[in-house]
């Protein structure tokens, strides 16, 4: 890949900030996400939903300003996964995404050598924005998978909460891949993922796409998938395709032909991301301050899907039916494949979970 990544590197080696950066964003960005919306905002009252709608399951609008109907939930635990963060009540999707992760985890056992896949956040019961960590996830169609295997047992819910995150960067280095964290068994995880036709992108930091283009020696078809952006060092974040006959959901442009390993992914490298706003004209008015989204900006339809009926149960709207929430809690956890890699290092810091942008 030469395209300027020694010279990048040089440079921000000078910065004292690098390893700060490299460990994923700014810590500002994250205050900035978590402040306590108004109460009347998009994200209160979209996070204060519990239960999905009645009726049919649809995506209403774009990844990052919509709602949905008819979501299911993940279960909690099943043969070859984990949800994890319970208390956030962001297991819910189109049963598009649902199906998908079942299968992605079964797959990633049968065909990657992983044990099993840790879910996190996919939406709320009825999408729209979140109180914090994403600006996308909002439409059922985005769900995070951590980069740390599943284990042999189940969790407690307790557990579930304060595992920490392993980053799969370097602390002192600027966009590194620590390599005594990653390992060939994550990266035929990430192309697994990105094999499955209904998948169109799949979020890694620049770091682990860079990592990716220089070391995967199988197909590469499906390299152009992984996109890079700031984050995504402790998950990776899959998006669908709008499902068939989905009306109402606004797709995103289709990923551009090729690998991603170009000019594309050494920006991401430079100075550009980080350079501060430019200053305004003599004279011309300060820009305003970003307000908080309402309901009235998203698609109108968001408005009815607030006020409809819920469902029963979040039991009536587990994915395979109502047994499914419970049946598999009990069961053992799978054992992990044979061929897994080494024990995992001491955890890193929490990194930031999502930019500001998707």
């Amino acid at each position: 890949m030469a395209f300027g990544f020694a010279q990048a590197f040089r440079t921000f080696g000078r910065l004292a900030l690098a390893g700060a950066i490299g460990a994923g964003l700014a810590a500002g960005d994250v205050g900035a996400q978590q402040k306590t919306p108004s109460p009347g905002s998009a994200k209160a009252l979209f996070a204060g939903a519990s239960l999905p709608t009645q009726g049919p399951a649809q995506p209403i609008g774009f990844y990052a300003k919509g709602c949905m109907t008819g979501a299911v939930a993940l279960p909690t635990d099943g043969p070859t996964w984990q949800a994890m963060r319970l208390s956030r009540n962001r297991r819910w999707g189109n049963p598009a995404m649902i199906a998908l992760l079942e299968r992605f985890s079964q797959d990633a056992v049968k065909y990657a050598g992983w044990p099993g896949i840790l879910v996190g956040d996919i939406a709320q019961p009825r999408g729209g924005p979140m109180l914090n960590g994403h600006s996308s996830h909002q439409i059922g169609l985005d769900a995070d998978i951590w980069f740390t295997p599943m284990p042999a047992r189940r969790m407690t819910a307790e557990e579930r909460e304060d595992l920490p995150f392993i980053s799969m960067l370097q602390k002192d280095k600027f966009l590194t891949v620590n390599p005594k964290v990653w390992s060939q068994s994550r990266a035929r995880l990430l192309m697994l993922a990105a094999s499955y036709p209904e998948v169109e992108r799949i979020f890694v930091n620049p770091a682990i796409k860079k990592k990716m283009c220089d070391t995967w020696t199988g197909d590469r078809t499906n390299l152009g998938k992984l996109r890079p952006i700031y984050g995504h060092d402790s998950h990776f974040h899959i998006r669908i395709k709008c499902p068939p006959g989905a009306a109402g959901c606004t797709p995103q442009a289709p990923v551009a032909s090729g690998d991603g390993c170009d000019k594309s992914l050494a920006y991401w490298f430079t100075p550009a991301p980080w350079a501060p706003p430019k200053p305004p004209k003599p004279g011309a008015k300060p820009p305003k301050p970003p307000r908080e989204m309402m309901v009235s900006d998203l698609p109108k339809a968001c408005a009815a899907v607030l006020d409809a009926a819920s469902v029963a149960s979040m039991q009536a709207a587990t994915y395979g039916g109502p047994s499914a929430a419970s049946a598999l809690a009990a069961a053992p956890a799978a054992a992990p494949a044979d061929d897994i890699d080494e024990a995992l290092p001491d955890v890193g810091p929490i990194p930031n979970d999502k930019p500001a942008l998707q």
